[in-house]
């Protein structure tokens, strides 16, 4: 059964449904390609996210979105602030299209300013982007849900939004480590395998990772060996992940995305 607090059930009281549902894919892929640190991946997915917000907005003030080759998000942000402030709140003439002007511009030059003989500045853009991105999705909900009776259901949706997010994944001098809520140590050496996929990795050193992550050597070592039907080993106990491998790992990502949008 549907819930009715559901975040894209709450914002669908004011914007349109199929600009809702592609707002929410685009930001939930833009977290989890973030958490994996997929720099460039999570930017180019908030700048559809962006686009979906513009045309949900554009939509609300009584417009028709232009068809894709007509769409210029830029014009778009501009043409929202000459709405009349008579009929509609500043934050959805003004306030959200400029923040989606400064994602958008980033969005659209990532990788652009990178110079190989400077720092990267795709990490940097990435933090911006999907920060701007929580801020846009809380205030859209904010607006969308003024005047509602279920305070508390707001404000606990608004905090989830708006709080800081990290990479699941983090790399210290060549060691892996995952920071998930909940782990196992096969989690654990599965993900190892994915992380280095499509490159092999030695057993002995996802059994490391494991017991990096405070798992003891013998659980790390019957963790590598439930991986059998998972991998390919070439013979000298270097193993790739397999395709249900490959999807095993990035199921347990998802489920572990502590910042993805709860039904």
């Amino acid at each position: 059964m549907d819930n009715p607090k559901a975040p894209d059930k709450l914002l669908k009281t004011r914007f349109e449904p199929k600009h809702v549902d592609a707002a929410l894919k685009h930001f939930r892929a833009m977290v989890e390609e973030f958490q994996r640190s997929e720099w460039e991946e999570s930017i180019a997915k908030g700048g559809k996210f962006i686009e979906a917000v513009l045309k949900a907005l554009w939509v609300h003030v009584g417009n028709k979105v232009p068809p894709p080759r007509e769409f210029k998000a830029g014009k778009i942000i501009i043409d929202l602030e000459k709405c009349p402030q008579s009929s509609f709140e500043d934050t959805v003439r003004l306030t959200i299209p400029r923040a989606c002007r400064f994602t958008y511009d980033i969005a659209s030059n990532r990788g652009a300013r990178h110079d190989p003989d400077e720092v990267d500045p795709n990490e940097m853009d990435a933090n911006a982007v999907i920060a701007t991105c929580s801020w846009i999705l809380a205030e859209m909900l904010r607006y969308s849900q003024k005047g509602a009776i279920d305070l508390d259901r707001v404000k606990e949706l608004l905090s989830s939004l708006v709080q800081r997010r990290y990479p699941v994944i983090e790399e210290v001098d060549g060691r892996v480590y995952f920071h998930l809520k909940k782990k196992s140590a096969r989690d654990i050496a599965l993900l190892t395998l994915w992380h280095k996929h499509p490159e092999r990795i030695s057993k002995d050193e996802i059994t490391q990772t494991v017991t990096r992550h405070r798992f003891t050597k013998h659980n790390a070592s019957m963790a590598v060996s439930r991986l059998t039907d998972l991998v390919d080993d070439d013979g000298s106990g270097n193993l790739k992940l397999l395709a249900p491998g490959l999807r095993q790992a990035e199921q347990i990502i998802a489920s572990c995305n502590a910042y993805q949008l709860a039904y």
